[in-house]
């Protein structure tokens, strides 16, 4: 039987444990549809893509590499992420913009996998994206405001399907991991474990401080241990260092330092009995493994994710206070239907997920 090549292309090969994530749940969830796939990623270290995930990769950089891959795939596929937004950089997105163009000019039909969209705020980048993603053959979304910019753009004579980010396809873990590193850092026992994933946003440090007098009142009012867990390593490490630093109760914290695993970070998450978060797959890792989770927005992509899981954010960082924060908190830990709540919006939303693997295939059956 002849095998069914797929080139994926996004943000991998980053050490960003979101994404990576993100990539071996497109990985898993199109191999359990489909058993005779040839998957190839485009990555910025192909080794550790290859070793970590047991498929081919080539160098994101290489047009060479990535001409050879394109001319042999049946299908290219872009996502999962916020891969076309023009805010965390003013370039990457005509790269992505790019990588599809050039599919489409080979012949190969594009399917943008469970995307997050926007914000785009240059008219360069705009017009470009309209023009794209007008030539894509299907493209499925996660969130509702992804749509709404499809929309604005002009894009709605494709395909386009509201589903859910990718992760959310991801199977709870085992917590054994998870209590073995909570153990090195000495945080086991009965008492109430919150973590904390933060990451830097356009110098901006106020809420850096909210954060340390949030973990602080959790440790002297709930006799919390905070635990900080850096999603993206090593960038994520120095912010959690810096707000521990600003703590006044520092003796039931703890900073990860060590880089973990995807599985690793599921199971440490799992062991919280809240997750207070910057980072969207600390909040998806988090409501994957039914803890109950508080999210700080700095993107239209926190809102859109919480959204779906029958939540709101409990500020933005420009916003934010530690006020804010231990008022939801208290409403988390003391309610136990807003868990409830948040479990069953998230096993809808896992099904929403699956989808995007089964419109690919769909897609790559038709072709």
């Amino acid at each position: 039987m002849t095998r069914k090549r797929i080139l994926i292309c996004g943000y991998y090969g980053f050490a960003n444990a979101g994404d990576e994530a993100m990539l071996m749940a497109v990985i898993e969830a199109l191999s359990d549809i489909s058993a005779d796939l040839d998957i190839t990623v485009l990555s910025g270290n192909p080794e550790e893509t290859m070793a970590r995930h047991g498929v081919k990769a080539v160098h994101r950089m290489s047009l060479t590499a990535i001409l050879k891959a394109m001319l042999a795939a049946d299908l290219v596929i872009s996502g999962g992420g916020s891969l076309l937004q023009d805010v965390t950089s003013r370039r990457s997105v005509f790269y992505y913009l790019a990588v599809m163009q050039l599919a489409k000019l080979l012949g190969k039909p594009v399917v943008l996998y469970g995307q997050g969209i926007g914000p785009l705020r240059g008219g360069v980048a705009r017009f470009a994206t309209r023009f794209v993603c007008r030539q894509a053959d299907l493209i499925t979304v996660r969130d509702k405001k992804s749509l709404d910019v499809l929309k604005d753009l002009g894009i709605d004579s494709k395909p386009v399907v509201l589903t859910a980010d990718p992760v959310m396809a991801m199977h709870p873990v085992d917590k054994l991991s998870g209590r073995m590193i909570l153990r090195r850092y000495g945080m086991e026992g009965a008492k109430t474990l919150v973590g904390i994933s933060a990451r830097d946003w356009q110098g901006l440090s106020g809420f850096k401080i909210v954060l340390a007098e949030a973990a602080d009142r959790l440790i002297r009012d709930y006799d919390a241990r905070v635990v900080f867990m850096p999603l993206q390593y090593p960038d994520d490490l120095a912010i959690a260092g810096e707000i521990a630093g600003l703590m006044q109760e520092k003796e039931q914290v703890a900073v990860i330092t060590e880089r973990c695993s995807i599985g690793d970070f599921l199971s440490l998450v799992g062991n919280m009995q809240l997750l207070l978060s910057v980072r969207l797959h600390a909040l998806i890792f988090g409501a994957v493994m039914g803890v109950p989770v508080l999210g700080i927005s700095y993107d239209p992509k926190i809102e859109g994710f919480l959204d779906g899981i029958c939540s709101n954010v409990v500020g933005d960082l420009n916003t934010v206070t530690a006020d804010m924060v231990m008022s939801r908190v208290q409403a988390v830990l003391e309610d136990e239907t807003i868990l409830a709540g948040q479990n069953a919006c998230v096993e809808d939303m896992r099904g929403q997920a699956l989808k995007n693997a089964e419109l690919a295939i769909k897609m790559l059956d038709k072709k």
